[in-house]
Order: structure tokens, then C-alpha cells, then sequence
């Protein structure tokens, strides 16, 4: 179910990106429509989980680790209210704990990576102020490898190869110069992934993170 949601949610955003695509013509500004930000984002995963009874982990005892990471946006204006913004990172190694097991926990189970691209459509409530706060709503795309996860004496573990969910995400530019701004930054993204012990399904996470960023901007 939440797959489809996450499937009717990209069309939405898809046709309301073509749909604004109908005003750029109108929406050139002295400050540009193209805005670039690089952000530092503090990555805070919920870190839910079903239980795992054939291996005695009770539910929520799967963590994956926070950590700070670099992030680059980009985002075009189709109005002076109106703006796609696109999030990039670089592939982002998580390690992996169960906090409480047979095995005594907290016990490091390994490692993997995840790349999450967001698109997001945005509304930008004073586009011309010093202060300029913003809403969106988009969908993250992850894609998860470099799966290294085992739990000693039982066995390797495997996880989903992507996730596709949805973001929701609120911020503030601050104008310190010409075309220069100060951005604060937060989102919160639904993650999730089943985790396997051979072909069999033992437990799903939901990693779904707040993410807290601060950057610089520049609009051209």
C-alpha cells in the first residue's frame, strides 16, 4: 500500500512540475530563478522495527546510526512562489546495531550504503523578503548496497534494494548578500526496508529520518 501511495504521489508531483513548467516564461527576476544551496545535514533516523522472535530481538532494537553528512540542492523557481528542488548527496555508509539480543547487545551487525535523491515541490511564502520561509512535499528515492549485515552463529542478512517514500520538508532562506542567503533546513523522510535471513522476511525497519541542515545559498 505504501508503495502505490508512493507511485500516485510522483505522478502528482510529475504533473504539477509540467504544469508549472507553463509560467517560466514569466518569472525572470534580477535575482534569477536557479538557486544552489550546499548544506551540512544532521541525519536522525526514527529507527522502528518489528521484532525478530526466532533470533530474540524484541521490536525498535535495530539501529542504524546517525551522522552528519554533505548535501547539494538545486532549485528552480517556475513563479516567484512556486519551486522544484532537487537533493544530492554521495553514497552514505550506515552502520547497523541491535541495541538488545540473545547475543547480549548493544552488537554490530555491519554495514551498508544508501544514496536518497529527494524531489520536492515547494512554496515560497515571501519571495522577495530578507526572510523567505518555505513548505514542501516530494518523494525520496533510496537506493540501498553494499549490504554487509550478519548476526554471529546465525547468518547474513539482506536488505531491500530501494525504498520510495514520501518527504515533507519546511525551511527559511536569509538574505546576506546580493544573491547570497543563508538557509536552514528540515525534512522528515519515509525510508523503510525488509530485512531477510535467507529468503525469509525476519523483520521490517523504518528508518524514516529528520533531517536538520544549515548551508549557503547563491540565486543567478
Amino acid at each position: 500500500m505504501s508503495r502505490l501511495f508512493a507511485l500516485r504521489g510522483t505522478t502528482l508531483l510529475l504533473a504539477a512540475l509540467l504544469s508549472g513548467g507553463a509560467f517560466a516564461q514569466s518569472t525572470s527576476t534580477p535575482e534569477g530563478n536557479w538557486l544552489v544551496r550546499a548544506r551540512a545535514v544532521r541525519l536522525d533516523p526514527a529507527n522502528k522495527s518489528s521484532a525478530i522472535p526466532s533470533l530474540l530481538v524484541p521490536a525498535d532494537a535495530i539501529h542504524v546510526n546517525d551522522k552528519t553528512i554533505p548535501e547539494l540542492d538545486v532549485t528552480y523557481f517556475f513563479t516567484p512562489n512556486i519551486a522544484a528542488e532537487l537533493v544530492l548527496t554521495v553514497p552514505q555508509k550506515q552502520r547497523v546495531t541491535v541495541q538488545q539480543s540473545a547475543l547480549g547487545g548493544p552488537v554490530d551487525i555491519g554495514s551498508f550504503k544508501h544514496l536518497p535523491p529527494t524531489l520536492m515541490l515547494q512554496y515560497h511564502f515571501l519571495p522577495e523578503g530578507t526572510f523567505r520561509p518555505y513548505a514542501g512535499v516530494g518523494l525520496n528515492y533510496t537506493r540501498i548496497s553494499s549490504v554487509n549485515l550478519a548476526v554471529p552463529t546465525v547468518g547474513s542478512l539482506s536488505l531491500d534494494k530501494s525504498s520510495v517514500g514520501l518527504a515533507l520538508g519546511a525551511g527559511v532562506d536569509i538574505k546576506i548578500a546580493p544573491q547570497w542567503f543563508l538557509n536552514f533546513d528540515v525534512k522528515k523522510v519515509k525510508i523503510d526496508s525488509d530485512v531477510r535471513l535467507g529468503w525469509q522476511t525476519v523483520s521490517k525497519v523504518k528508518i524514516d529520518p529528520w533531517l536538520v541542515g544549515v548551508g549557503i545559498g547563491y540565486r543567478f
